[in-house]
């Protein structure tokens, strides 16, 4: 917590805004709507993949459709496709950003296009907080007018260029769970290129009540607005966004600067872009005689939790029957790949203990 959060909760106590609405969760949504820089509408909602769900509702997807989504994530990238009782595409990463690779999207474009399948959607993912390749995405996604959902959950404060990750799609989503780069206990935000479809988002996340004195519905609805408590405590969050950045890309820095580059790589920035390095992450280089497992469980014995990358959403039995374009590139990253601890909160001391751990593996083999 930064220190204002209470500030902003005891006034919700105070006045008697408990409920899905009021003065905070509007205070957060001209919050982020400042802080993206863009002519943009934010959303603030109960979580990131009501976001993701609502912007697939918008983008016309229904069941039967085909979306396209990036492989190399977490399961909530892709859960709400089938909510909506569509089927996911999914898409390789390229070896820059390990997002999703733009030569695999076009391909599978043509491909499901020649099997009489046009994608309804692209869910592109910002994984571990680095951009992914925008300028050629957008490109194909005008291309053959496909929407553009850009899931930065874990991307705010990342730039491209000096553009905030979460704007250059037809839809941003962000999340604010316990885990990301600010909090708001739980929560997400859905990011839109105007009013219109902001009015339309927040319809649908209140029930999708029609205008009537009476409760009238012609369209499903759902509970997906924040609470009013938690909008208060993402409003004191932003305050200390830009040092949560700036701790995050520190662990980023130290890694990079004590791990032996022969046996390690880190993900590095493209030219132009900024990440919030929500999370540090390595590779094990194929030639070592140890692997990330060595290093995880290394670290686990001096009570330190490491992570390997995300195991592909093709590989998952739930989503294993389901197609995938690319060059197994993202299967790499999952058998070579550990996120390190990575907590805004880290001190040097406990990155040193950190580094010992991971060294008395990798100086010994």
């Amino acid at each position: 917590m930064g220190g204002n959060e209470q500030k902003y909760v005891k006034e919700a106590f105070e006045t008697n805004w408990v409920a899905p609405l009021g003065p905070n969760v509007n205070g957060l949504e001209q919050d982020l709507e400042t802080y993206l820089g863009q002519t943009k509408k934010v959303v603030a909602l109960s979580s990131g993949s009501a976001a993701i769900h609502l912007a697939l509702i918008m983008s016309g997807v229904i069941a039967g459709d085909e979306v396209l989504c990036q492989s190399f994530t977490f399961s909530a990238s892709a859960n709400p496709i089938l909510y909506q009782g569509a089927t996911p595409v999914f898409i390789d990463s390229e070896s820059e950003t390990w997002n999703m690779c733009p030569i695999a999207l076009e391909e599978a474009i043509i491909d499901r296009i020649a099997k009489g399948k046009k994608p309804k959607a692209i869910i592109v993912v910002h994984s571990y907080g680095m951009p992914a390749q925008m300028d050629k995405i957008v490109t194909i996604a005008n291309r053959y007018n496909i929407k553009l959902i850009e899931d930065a959950a874990s991307a705010l404060g990342s730039k491209i260029n000096g553009q905030a990750c979460g704007t250059f799609g037809d839809f941003g989503v962000f999340s604010f769970n316990g885990n990301k780069i600010i909090t708001t206990s739980g929560g997400g935000a859905l990011v839109c290129n105007n009013k219109e479809d902001k009015d339309k988002a927040v319809f649908y996340a209140t029930q999708a009540r029609d205008n009537a004195p009476h409760y009238e519905h012609s369209r499903v609805g759902y509970n997906y607005r924040m609470s009013n408590i938690c909008a208060g405590i993402g409003r004191g969050q932003m305050k200390v966004l830009d040092l949560r950045v700036k701790q995050r890309r520190n662990n980023y820095d130290f890694y990079f600067n004590n791990l032996d580059k022969n046996k390690f790589s880190l993900l590095n920035e493209p030219v132009g872009y900024y990440s919030n390095r929500w999370l540090s992450t390595i590779l094990v280089k194929e030639n070592c005689s140890f692997n990330r497992e060595d290093i995880r469980l290394a670290l686990e014995k001096e009570n330190i939790e490491a992570r390997p990358l995300w195991k592909p959403m093709h590989l998952q039995p739930i989503f294993a029957s389901y197609p995938y374009y690319g060059k197994k590139i993202c299967e790499t990253l999952f058998e070579l790949g550990l996120c390190l601890p990575s907590g805004s909160n880290l001190t040097i001391a406990e990155l040193e203990t950190i580094k010992k751990a991971i060294q008395s593996i990798s100086k010994s083999n």
